[in-house]
Formats: structure tokens, C-alpha cells, sequence
């Protein structure tokens, strides 16, 4: 009787099984378009005050176009499931890189499991008020998806592709139809263009509009997240990264400004405060029908699901990467021998998960603010963090190494994008409690962010023993699938800042 290969620690993942679109699916699902929009968009009008949402949107995609300049160019010469990590170790040193990865966990397990909340508590609210189940719980509603979840995460990425394809697809499209009924019945029968003025970028209040703005585009990172399982790396991953940033870009920017057309510009601020996540649905409403509403609310949830999908991916990525190099335990980097999915890690990220869900459903904790709102604000700072450091070890890797690369590549996008994400990530932390919706005095505050700074410390501290108690380990931190036989070599040839 025939049986299949055991499960086996392994260099790589599975090869080839991702083009430029499946990979473009990946990282906008992660965005969750439709959420940002419904969501994350009103909650910028009602939170700052600034009218200057769509604006924000355009900047935070600018600066990002500018931060992939060097990001893309890195990875042509590295091509590893670690990204972040791998880039910052790269780049600034073998702790620095170790302390990102630890981050990378937090941050990408904190905007994972937090979705859980938004899509339990959106999903039971629909089930109520469409079907009358009035039993239904935001838990229960959870605690499906995480079973869903935690199957895909183990079977083939393409499968999963093509999942998130026919989701990402479905949302955009409803969301493009929203935004042409929207300007299509402007609030003073005259289409303007005031929220989309430049003169937004410096008026008060617009550095809270970008932190809202820039926790949109989490999910950057996931083009060199999945290189190692595309076709052709070094081609598909700069096509993938700057199709995704322009496309989320500009669908935010277009639908924040759609928005502000049908309520007029005067009126945004007070009509989000009031309509919440509801907005969108009810300026449209008066012009469609109620079936295509009614398909908007299911592609509201179901864009819930798709960045619950893909940051499962990622998370697991993350952990197959520090297994393969033993930074953590070795069977991290187990993969299924059927699929090729990283089988520990995604495994441990669904038991993670679960444990959250149960801990939240127990205390009988409030899913939307306590757990969608609080812990995924938290995430996003986390991946700002990322992106920052990422963007300034752009800037050492090209210092260290021989390169043809010109100077706009390998210095000056870098360095504006790393001046720019610091301004960013300086405003964020200083406004932090206005994100939380909590008094400026709260620890909360500062509790939240220093968790950053523990697990960083963590992870310097980390690396630092590994290279007193396993030197062979420590100098392969960062060499991804070369670290299978790096212990082969002589230290002089992997070529890293220590």
C-alpha cells in the first residue's frame, strides 16, 4: 500500500507556483481594499477631522512608490521568504536583523488575529439583521473562519491565489460601481475636486490622516513574502510591488474622495461621525438596488476573510524562514511534502489564533475595539516600524556591496523614503492615543508601542547569544535557502555586517 513522504525540514518552499497576478492578489487582499474604504477611509474622516482623507492616501502611496525604488533593487540580489527580516540583516547587522524579525511576528500575528474581531462582529451583525439569527455570535462567526483559515494555510499557495483572486476581483469592482454613483449624485450637483487640493498636505491634523492612511497598505511586504514560490523572483516581484501600490493607491484615493462628492467636502467629517462603516452603503442606497447593496455588505466581509488569508501566509512565511536559518526551532521550517505550504508554521500561527479568540470570547471583551480596532492599529505600527528600518538598510546594503545600480536606486529614494516613514512613525506614536480613543494620559498609549521595543531587545539580545553559543547558526541568520549549506563554508564567505 502506497504512503506518502513524511514532512521534511527543508531548504526552500515550493517553486514556481505564483505568477506577477497571483502575487499582486496576495498583497492587495492583505490590504483588504473594500475594508479600508468602508472602514478604515470614514474612520480617517471621523477621527482626525481631516478633509484631506483622499489626499493622505495619494502621499502614503507616494512614499511607498519611493521606498520600493530600493526595495525592488534589493531584492534582483535577494530573493527570501523572510523579506523584512532578511533585508534589515542585509543591510544593518545580523541583530538588527533578528530584532525585525521578532517585530515582523508581533506585528503581522497582531493585524492577523485582530481581523478575527471586525470579521466576527460584522459577519454576526449581518447574519442578525439580513436572516434574523439572532443567536449568532461574533466569536462563533470567528472561530469558522479560523477553521477555514487554518485549512487553506496548509494546501498548495496556488489554490489560495486563486481563492483570494476571485474575492479581490469581486470587491474591487463593487467598490469602482460605489464610487461612480457616488460622483455620478454629488452633494451640490456639481462634482468637486476640494478634498483632492494639495494645500491638505499641510494643514493641521493631516499627520494622524497619513497614520490612518499608511495602515491601508499593510500588506506591502507580501511581493518578496512570496518570492521564493514565484516563477521568475527577480522579474515578478518589482512588477508585483509597484502594480500593488498603485492600484490600492488609487482606489483609496478615488473612493475617499467619491465620498466626500456625495456628501459634499463641508460635510464629510460630520456625515462619517455619524454614518460610521455604514457610509458608503448609505449614500449609494438612494441608486441601487437592494440586492447590489446587499452584495456590497457580503464583499465587505468576505475582504475581512481575504486579509485574514493572507496574513496567515505571511506569519507562517516568517516563521518557515527563522526555522529553516534554526534561529527558532528547526521544525519551523517543515514544509508539507503533498502542498509545500510551511506546515509547522502556519499550524502554530492557527493555534496562536485560537487561543486569542478564546481568550477574547472569555473575558467577554468587545471584538470591534478591543480586538479588530486596538490590536490592528497596533500591527500597523508594527509594519511601519518595519518599513522604516527596511528602507534606511536599503541604504547600507548598497554601501557594503559592488553594485551597477545608480544612485537614484541605491541612496536617494532610499534615504527620502527612510526620512519620510521616520516622520511618519514619529507622528504616529505621538498621536497614538488619539488612534486608540483614549485619554492622552492612558498607559495604554505607550503600552502598546514599548511592546515593540521588548521583543526588538528580544531579538538583538537573541542573536547576540547564538553568535557566542552557535556560531554556525549566527552566520547563517539571513541566508535563507544558502543557510542549508552555510555551515559548509568558511565565514569568510557569506559577506554580512556582523
Amino acid at each position: 500500500m502506497p504512503h506518502s513522504k513524511p514532512d521534511t525540514v527543508t531548504a526552500v518552499l515550493a517553486r514556481g507556483r505564483l505568477g506577477i497576478p497571483s502575487v499582486v492578489f496576495f498583497v492587495i487582499a492583505a490590504a483588504a481594499p473594500l475594508t479600508v474604504i468602508a472602514g478604515g477611509a470614514t474612520t480617517g474622516y471621523a477621527v482626525t477631522g481631516v478633509a484631506g482623507i483622499p489626499v493622505s492616501y495619494l502621499v502614503v502611496a507616494a512614499v511607498l512608490a519611493l521606498f520600493a525604488v530600493g526595495y525592488v533593487a534589493m531584492s534582483r540580489r535577494i530573493v527570501n521568504a523572510g523579506a523584512f527580516y532578511t533585508y534589515v540583516t542585509r543591510g544593518l547587522g545580523r541583530p538588527a536583523g533578528v530584532a525585525a524579525a521578532m517585530v515582523a511576528l508581533l506585528a503581522y500575528n497582531a493585524m492577523q488575529i485582530g481581523l478575527y474581531g471586525g470579521f466576527g462582529a460584522v459577519l454576526a451583525q449581518f447574519l442578525q439583521s439580513q436572516y434574523g439569527w439572532w443567536d449568532t455570535t461574533w466569536w462563533g462567526c470567528a472561530l469558522i473562519a479560523w477553521a477555514v483559515v487554518a485549512v487553506l494555510g496548509l494546501l498548495r499557495i496556488d489554490l489560495n491565489g486563486k481563492v483570494l483572486a476571485v474575492m479581490l476581483v469581486a470587491e474591487c469592482a463593487i467598490a469602482l460601481v460605489f464610487d461612480a454613483v457616488m460622483v455620478g449624485h454629488p452633494a451640490s450637483r456639481m462634482v468637486t475636486f476640494d478634498t483632492l487640493a494639495p494645500s491638505h498636505i499641510f494643514a493641521a491634523g493631516i499627520g494622524a490622516a497619513l497614520v490612518t492612511a499608511i495602515t491601508g497598505f499593510v500588506g506591502f511586504e507580501g511581493t518578496v513574502v512570496f518570492s521564493e514560490e514565484t516563477k521568475d523572483p527577480r522579474r515578478t516581484v518589482p512588477r508585483a510591488t509597484y502594480i500593488a501600490v498603485a492600484i490600492t493607491g488609487l482606489l483609496y484615493g478615488l473612493s475617499a474622495w467619491a465620498m466626500s462628492v456625495a456628501t459634499g467636502p463641508d460635510r464629510i467629517v460630520t456625515a462619517a461621525r455619524a454614518g460610521g462603516t455604514d457610509l458608503i452603503f448609505n449614500l449609494v442606497s438612494p441608486h441601487l438596488g437592494t440586492s447590489v447593496i446587499t452584495i456590497g455588505r457580503v464583499l465587505f466581509i468576505t475582504s475581512l476573510f481575504a486579509a485574514l488569508l493572507s496574513f496567515h501566509h505571511t506569519v507562517a512565511r516568517y516563521l518557515f524562514a527563522l526555522g529553516r536559518e534554526r534561529v527558532l526551532p528547526a521544525a519551523l521550517g517543515r514544509t508539507s511534502h503533498r502542498t509545500g505550504a510551511p506546515k509547522v508554521g502556519s499550524i502554530i500561527q492557527s493555534v496562536i489564533a485560537v487561543a486569542v479568540l478564546v481568550g477574547y470570547a472569555v473575558a467577554n471583551a468587545d471584538p470591534i475595539v478591543h480586538l479588530f480596532f486596538w490590536v490592528t492599529v497596533t500591527g500597523g505600527l508594527g509594519v511601519l516600524v518595519l518599513m522604516s528600518v527596511t528602507s534606511a538598510a536599503v541604504v547600507g546594503f548598497f554601501a557594503r556591496i559592488r553594485h551597477t545600480e545608480g544612485p537614484w536606486r541605491a541612496v536617494v529614494a532610499p534615504l527620502i523614503a527612510t526620512i519620510a516613514l521616520a516622520a511618519i512613525l514619529a507622528v504616529t506614536v505621538q498621536e497614538f492615543d488619539t488612534l486608540l480613543g483614549v485619554p492622552p494620559h492612558s498607559p495604554l498609549r505607550w503600552l502598546f508601542p514599548a511592546t515593540y521595543a521588548i521583543v526588538a531587545l528580544f531579538g538583538a539580545a537573541w542573536a547576540l547569544i547564538l553568535r557566542v553559543s552557535k556560531p554556525d547558526v549566527y552566520d547563517a541568520i539571513g541566508l535563507g535557502a544558502e543557510s542549508a549549506t552555510a555551515s559548509l563554508r568558511s565565514p569568510a564567505a557569506v559577506r554580512q555586517p556582523a
